[in-house]
């Protein structure tokens, strides 16, 4: 009887902490698209100021009118695609997270050459159509980019950057300003 009420109170105690680890799982997950989300986000930033890399913020062009004409249901199907596509372009060791709303952030590995590269692939994924029931959507993407210098307000720098970039039409912008 000992034996058998100790199993039973061990069995309940590895479902709860299997709960709990989905709990937290769930707390740093984007629901909609699957992607880590802003608080996973901006824990991964603070381990990547000693990394060599760059810092990606992601603001999609046109996609109010989308979500105003067709209603949230298309919206949410545009930024899963959205999603996909971005994900196609990250490699294993990279993050890509949806930050809220249309605008994701991406911490990408790697010298200035390769994290200019995925930035400018990343504007590219959505230079062709999404096609969702039907119909064909455009969109775009402004993307600031900051490379990590070791000056710090990575997270500041590039939204200024994304933000110029936005302004200006030009897809992706990198920030300078240490």
């Amino acid at each position: 009887a000992n034996l058998l009420l100790a199993l039973i109170r061990m069995s309940g105690a590895i479902r709860e902490a299997r709960s709990l680890s989905e709990e937290r799982v769930l707390a740093r997950t984007d629901e909609l698209t699957g992607l880590p989300n802003r608080r996973r986000m901006i824990q991964e930033i603070d381990g990547f100021a000693s990394l060599e890399g760059a810092l990606l913020l992601l603001d999609l062009d046109n996609f109010k009118p989308i979500n105003d004409q067709y209603g949230h249901e298309m919206g949410d199907s545009v930024l899963r695609e959205v999603s996909r596509r971005f994900q196609r372009i990250i490699s294993d060791g990279d993050l890509l997270a949806r930050l809220g709303g249309d605008e994701f952030g991406a911490l990408i590995k790697g010298d200035a050459d390769r994290t200019l590269d995925v930035a400018h692939a990343l504007h590219s994924a959505l230079s062709y159509p999404i096609r969702i029931k039907g119909l064909e959507l455009s969109i775009g993407v402004s993307i600031g980019y900051v490379y990590n210098d070791g000056q710090g307000r990575l997270l500041e720098r590039a939204d200024a950057a994304m933000y110029e970039a936005k302004r200006s039409e030009l897809g992706v912008i990198r920030s300078l300003e240490p």
